[in-house]
């Protein structure tokens, strides 16, 4: 999923030094080679673990490799990071062309789309091939742990580990347990985030945890105050970059978060708080049935077509 954080300023630090958990935690599998997925296959690798994605295709775990490559290699042009490191990093990542191949890993993160339909399905495939001890985390940005653990076979080792878009850069990473999280379970998860140089905000599991209950709303107000005609996307932007010092301006941050997961954390806000304040803005409900999604669609509050994005109202 895709989440809803700002864009930083500078990269996260990296582990001094091979990032393995002193709580067993060794292999790792991620279903959802998407944004997220990537990113978080990203940091796993270069802490020094192992790690197995699975998705749709191939060549959505090749497309996600060659992201990985990229960034990694951005890393290397700003001294963040060594060849050796890279080569390294990228050796330790491989395809997982079935949830079978699950069946030895020690924790398994999914980060696949934000609808708690796809995620319970996932997860009802999947746990009848991981062994016992396996430890389940869900990268989800706004959906009930509880609820999701109660559609597997293991609630008292299943967690909520939300990483910050973009993984390799922000340092934040949010921790929620379900009413049935086992404390074994989240000192072993808490150890394994801690040793990816992350640092770690907890969570009680209410809709949307901490950061995008404050920050979507903002979003969405930004929204409404551009269908009610107050200020056009630039006028909006420009008086948030420059008047509250935010480092993107809210339309813009939507269109990199993507416009339909804006529109499902507000969903997951508005029914689970049943309070008016939350209801999703009818244009931003508007752009997402037109597929408008933000830049991985290449249109949204922008058009991203161009050499230059350009508002679109």
């Amino acid at each position: 999923m895709t989440n809803m954080e700002t864009h930083p300023p500078t990269a996260s630090r990296q582990p001094s030094g091979p990032g393995v958990s002193n709580a067993g935690i060794r292999t790792i599998g991620i279903i959802g080679a998407g944004q997220m997925g990537n990113g978080i296959a990203h940091v796993i690798s270069l802490a020094g673990y192992d790690v197995a994605i699975n998705d749709l295709s191939e060549e959505r775990v090749a497309a996600a490799m060659a992201t990985i490559n990229g960034h990694m290699a951005r890393q290397i042009s700003r001294g963040k990071l060594t060849e050796d490191e890279r080569s390294q990093a990228l050796a330790r990542i491989r395809y997982a062309p079935s949830l079978e191949d699950f069946g030895d890993m020690d924790l398994v993160i999914e980060a696949a789309t934000e609808d708690e339909d796809v995620k319970r399905r996932i997860f009802q495939a999947l746990c009848p091939h991981l062994k016992p001890e396996a430890i389940l985390a869900t990268n989800t940005s706004s959906i009930s742990i509880t609820r999701l653990a109660a559609a597997t076979d293991r609630p008292e080792r299943f967690i909520g580990m939300h990483f910050m878009n973009p993984v390799p850069l922000m340092d934040l990473v949010e921790m929620i347990r379900g009413i049935a999280t086992e404390e074994a379970t989240f000192a072993i998860a808490r150890e394994f985030v801690s040793s990816l140089g992350k640092t770690i905000a907890v969570s009680e599991d209410f809709p949307a945890f901490m950061v995008n209950r404050i920050l979507l709303p903002m979003i969405n107000e930004a929204v409404y105050t551009l269908y009610e005609g107050v200020g056009n996307v630039e006028a909006i932007d420009t008086a948030m970059r420059l008047g509250a010092n935010h480092p993107m301006g809210p339309l813009q941050l939507a269109d990199f978060i993507g416009l339909d997961t804006c529109l499902s954390v507000m969903q997951v806000l508005y029914e689970g708080l049943a309070d008016s304040k939350y209801r999703p803005c009818p244009l931003l409900v508007k752009y997402v049935e037109a597929g408008w999604l933000g830049r991985k669609t290449q249109r949204g509050f922008y058009d991203y077509r161009g050499k230059v994005p350009v508002p679109t109202r």
